[in-house]
């Protein structure tokens, strides 16, 4: 795993942030040779889509488009 001081960490962040981007190694920020942060790819797998993740995991039951009741008329 490749160690990068801060310093140059700042120079070069856009720099870097592509790098591991396209090769997937993780890179270790140190600040006076302490490792503060560490810089990782984002693996996207296909649950990470809001759009469709629930798809066939609910079931509808009964008519959800007609207006509710109304409950003050019930309640009497």
């Amino acid at each position: 795993m490749k160690r990068m001081a801060a310093g140059a960490f700042k120079a070069r962040c856009l720099a870097v942030m592509k790098q591991v981007h396209a090769t997937g190694q993780p890179v270790v920020v140190t600040k006076r040779g302490a490792p503060i942060v560490k810089v990782v790819p984002i693996r996207r797998t296909k649950q990470d889509d809001i759009f469709g993740f629930l798809r066939g995991e609910l079931k509808i039951l009964g008519d959800i488009e007609s207006p509710i009741p109304d409950w003050e008329a019930e309640r009497d």
